[in-house]
Parts: C-alpha cells; structure tokens; sequence
C-alpha cells in the first residue's frame, strides 16, 4: 500500500474526462505488464479491458471461476486452488480486478510476487482498503481512503475513436433504419428487483410510441432480460422502421451508441448508463424497479451534472458533451504505478 503522504497529490475524485478536464496520462515505462482477473462477468470485464486499453497495454486475462463454497466465502477466504493461473508467474507489474470473487487470487497475487506487482480492484471491496494497492470506486459508493480514486462513472470500452469507426461505418442493419434514430438499452432482472407486467408494458409502449412518431427504433437486450421483456420488444420492433437484437449475429451495441439521435436506457445498470453517456446524444433513464439506493444516487448525480434526464414520457434534447471517467480513472493507475514502482526502487 502506497502511504498516505505518497497518495494525496495521486488519488482524488476522476473527473468526468472528455470535456469535463481528464488527466494528462503518465508514460509508463516499455514493456510494462498487465494481468486481467476476470470473473466472466461482462460489465467488469468491460471496466478492467476499458483502463488496460487506456493504458496502452496488452492485457494477459485470466479468469477465476471458484468452486461454490469458496465463491460463497469470497473475498475473506483463501482463493481456490482450482484458480492457481490466476495467481501463477511470471508476475505481471500490474493487476487488475473487479469482482469480489477475484479479490482472494488478487491478493495471492501480490503476495507471491513478492510484493512486486501493483494491484488494482474496481468497485468497492467487502473487504476494505486492504483489497489492493489501488481502488478505484464509483463516487456514488461512498468509499474513501488514501488509496482510493472516486470516478463519478465506471471505466469502459467506448471511446472517441471507435465511436467515429462506428459512425462512418455503421453496422447494415442500423444504417438501414430511418432518421431520426433513437437507441433502446435495456437491462433485467437484478437482486434489487424483477420487471413485471407494469415495467415491461411501459417500455413495450415507449417502442411503439417511438415508432409511430416516425423515427428508427434501435434496440439491444442484456444477458439479464427476461423473457417477457424481450418477447414484447421483439412483437413491437421490426422492420423497417425498427431492430431488435435478439442475440442473432454480431450485437451492434456500437453502432446504435454512434448512430443515435437520442438514447433511452433503462436504469438498473450502473455500466449502461455509464456507456450511454460516454456518446454524445440526448441520454434518458427509464427507472428500473426496486429500490437502489446507490443507483438512484449515481443517477441523481448524473442529473445534476447535465449528463442525463430521466424520462419523463416524451423524448427531450439539450446540449450536452460526452461523459467518461475512463481517461481520467488510467491516468490515477498510471500515476500511482510509477508511484509505486519508484518507493520499490529507492526502497
């Protein structure tokens, strides 16, 4: 762990990157190594591939996939043996997880390094700030300490870049839609609450409405939509005015992201949002059902920040620029990797 006198001028609040002041990112020294503990998990491979890409690096990823009793005792038992890759040379200088199951091989990690990798853990650990040598915790969390960067959002994979590929190259099924175009991102089911017949004739609705305004309707499920959901969007979205992806060939999530006039994503996904926003268009949240303490206060600070607005039954438009922490949230790790790297050195 870097001290605290060492960590006050290198971990602070993220900024809102891209517009909102990112950071400068620190060279990192040729050859320098990444490791990748995934969990399988989408939405946190997403955020540790989105700061690895950040950096520049090639990540070597290695997934955990614990047996259930050690699953269920993560992250304060030992890791499974069954996960030794995860935790095996050659040591990479840096490390990165998300995910409370990758907690135990993390630590592993550094301790069979000799100390000598830099471990960083995304989200908040159970464990406290002993988790790694950097946590980075989304500001809505409430997680500080002297080794802790508070992005307002979560790392991810979109960028300026890949947006503009997108754009002059969309995706067929997407360049064939009308204009105006507006993208529908629709999550499921989580431990705060299912989509019942109420949520799913609300957003069947918001399509239908969409469509019979005259605009091209774009639409992508997630691994947690239910049934139900996907059935009614699919009944309401086709051609040629609509598309639902409904798993068939390759998602052209970036594409809609890069094509959309306006953006409606429902708001039980902290990482959903979070992408959304990373594009330039007009960003509406559908509440979710259940209560979500921590995802209604991310999507009150988002509000305030004129990054989204929650939908209100009609479509809005207003200025807003693009939303990502992402470039800001690799500068902090590089920033205390040198940190780190160069207390090993004089130590």
């Amino acid at each position: 762990m870097l001290r605290r006198s060492e960590s006050d001028s290198l971990f602070r609040e993220a900024g809102e990157g891209w517009g909102g002041g990112a950071s400068a990112l620190a060279a990192l020294p040729q050859h320098t190594t990444i490791r990748i503990l995934s969990d399988g998990r989408a939405g946190h491979e997403a955020q540790t591939l989105g700061i690895a890409e950040a950096l520049g690096l090639m990540p070597d990823i290695r997934r955990v996939a614990p047996r259930p009793l050690y699953a269920a005792l993560a992250p304060f038992a030992p890791p499974d043996p069954g996960d030794a890759r995860a935790y095996a040379p050659p040591y990479p200088d840096i490390a990165i997880a998300a995910g409370r199951r990758t907690i135990p091989a993390l630590r592993r990690l550094k301790r069979c390094s000799g100390g000598r990798t830099f471990t960083v853990y995304l989200n908040r650990p159970a464990n406290g700030l002993r988790a790694a040598d950097l946590i980075v915790a989304p500001r809505h969390d409430g997680f500080v300490g002297g080794n802790v960067v508070a992005p307002l959002t979560p790392a991810n994979r979109i960028t300026p870049e890949r947006l503009a590929v997108a754009r002059a190259a969309p995706d067929p099924r997407i360049a064939a839609l009308p204009c105006p175009r507006v993208a529908l991102i629709v999550g499921g089911d989580s431990r705060h609450g299912a989509y019942g017949a109420a949520q799913i004739a609300e957003l069947e609705n918001i399509a239908a409405a969409l469509l019979a305004s005259g605009r091209g309707v774009m639409a992508t499920a997630s691994r947690r939509t239910p049934l139900a959901l996907r059935d009614a969007l699919r009944r309401v979205i086709a051609a040629p005015r609509g598309f639902f992806w409904d798993g068939e060939g390759e998602n052209p999530y970036l594409s809609m992201l890069a094509s959309a006039n306006s953006v409606i994503v429902t708001g039980d996904s902290v990482n959903m949002v979070g992408e959304a926003i990373a594009a330039a268009a007009p960003v509406h949240v559908v509440p979710a059902p259940g209560r979500r303490s921590k995802i209604d206060a991310y999507l009150a600070a988002l509000t305030d920040a004129g990054a989204i607005r929650m939908w209100s039954g009609a479509l809005e438009d207003w200025e807003r620029v693009p939303v990502n922490a992402t470039p800001d949230i690799a500068s902090a790790v590089a920033q205390a990797y040198l940190a780190f790297a160069d207390a090993r050195r004089n130590f």
